[in-house]
């Protein structure tokens, strides 16, 4: 087994994978693409050929090289099933899912480096509206996610029970951005009750980005 992981330190989605490889256990290596130096490493011919969206994470696995978290980790949870990061029945796997989606689909696109940089650098919005376009759409999810997670029985100490799931990997990743643009959390109290209980687990804390080699 050979994996190799091209991210980010501060990218959401590279940082859900690296959650998912910590809970099962895999070790891998870890190439850092910077998405700001020089104009972004991600844009330069050797990983745009490897990756031609021009995102992370890319995840390669001999010869196997997947973009796009929400596959790479099914792709993972496919090919290293143990511990498993999806529930063993249907019902528990679709919720789990719509989860994950409503983050990785909904929310974090819409704040992403690459939007944010054409709102500023194309139309010429300032620093002020950019905050205001990210707080507007992590507000309209995590109002929604609050909801769901809070009226729900299958909420446990984690987003599905008690035990880490891809629905998990996702959230934790997206909470680290709203703090990082400084947004207020107060009423999404279940989110943080998960997001407490999920920094104490090691797969969660060793993921974060302060503790990536290319943090700076």
């Amino acid at each position: 087994m050979s994996l190799a992981l091209h991210g980010y330190f501060r990218s959401s989605a590279a940082y859900r994978v690296r959650i998912a490889l910590g809970l099962k256990g895999l070790d891998y290596a870890s190439i850092p693409v910077h998405l700001v130096r020089n104009g972004g490493e991600q844009r330069q011919p050797a990983y745009a050929a490897l990756n031609p969206e021009k995102l992370v994470p890319t995840l390669c696995d001999g010869d196997t090289v997947l973009g796009q978290s929400l596959a790479i980790l099914e792709y993972l949870e496919e090919r290293f099933p143990q511990p498993a990061l999806l529930p063993a029945d249907a019902a528990g796997r679709g919720r789990v899912r719509a989860l994950a989606a409503a983050v990785a689909c909904d929310i974090h696109p819409l704040n992403n480096l690459r939007v944010l940089q054409y709102l500023e650098g194309t139309l010429g919005i300032d620093a002020a509206q950019k905050q205001a376009w990210i707080a507007h759409w992590i507000a309209e999810g995590f109002g929604a996610l609050e909801t769901r997670l809070a009226r729900d029985a299958n909420t446990g100490a984690c987003c599905h029970g008690d035990t880490p799931t891809v629905a998990d990997c996702c959230l934790v990743p997206q909470v680290f951005n709203a703090r990082r643009f400084a947004l207020p959390l107060d009423a999404y109290p279940t989110i943080l009750r998960i997001d407490a209980h999920l920094a104490r687990l090691p797969a969660f804390a060793q993921a974060a980005p302060e503790a990536q080699a290319d943090a700076q």
